[in-house]
């Protein structure tokens, strides 16, 4: 009898188990019917991504947030330059008058479904505010894809029409993207030293071309 009882119960959990399983990647196809060439990590990753900001704002990870509203940096921001995810080049003076948002992106993370958040803030403040994505494989090789596949990536499953740059290094090093290199280094944008933590940390520069925020990859676009 004893035995009997343990295998009833082994049989119950396993077709608990089987139907939570089943319910589970049901919610995840039903997420990603839209979804155009995500690798099944990839749709996983978009399906729990409320939990996974729940989680990280539970524990504290990655909220970190920082403001200064008064430093003047000792390079000007609207003297920096890039090039664009298609290869065109990109002059930062051209920002001048309006806030802008700076985030190093991924496509493989738990944090990629902001690309659709960050749409929806560009589409309701681009009058004002501009959004630019910087495309990075420097935290657990999250972007490996090419200029041209992040593009496609990124325009088909999240109808990114904010600006791109090229695949770079935001993190610092020898080949530390320029702008990251301001951003991250006091001595030029006048008082902040914060590299990225992870994929979609947050930058905000103001009309004026002052860095006034640092926001961690947890807190959210809006």
């Amino acid at each position: 009898m004893p035995a009997k009882r343990k295998y009833s119960k082994l049989k119950k959990i396993i077709i608990v188990l089987t139907v939570l399983l089943i319910a589970f990647f049901s919610y995840v196809e039903i997420v990603n019917r839209n979804s155009v060439n995500m690798t099944y990590r990839q749709k996983i990753l978009k399906a729990i991504y409320p939990a996974f900001v729940w989680w990280a704002k539970l524990t504290g990870q990655n909220t970190k947030a920082l403001a200064n509203e008064k430093a003047a940096p000792a390079v000007s921001f609207y003297t920096l330059k890039d090039s664009l995810i298609d290869g065109l080049p990109f002059d930062f003076a051209q920002l001048k008058g309006k806030k802008v948002m700076l985030v190093n992106t991924a496509s493989d993370c738990g944090y990629t479904n902001q690309y659709a958040d960050l749409e929806k803030l560009y589409q309701q403040y681009k009058d004002k505010l501009v959004v630019i994505g910087f495309p990075a494989n420097d935290f657990k090789e999250q972007e490996k894809g090419t200029n041209d596949e992040i593009a496609t990536f990124c325009k088909k499953n999240y109808g990114v029409t904010f600006l791109l740059m090229k695949k770079s290094s935001v993190i610092k090093g020898p080949t530390q993207n320029e702008i990251f290199q301001w951003l991250s280094d006091a001595t030029k944008n006048g008082w902040n030293e914060q590299t990225p933590s992870w994929n979609f940390s947050k930058y905000i520069v103001d009309e004026n071309g002052r860095l006034i925020n640092y926001f961690g990859p947890a807190v959210e676009p809006f």
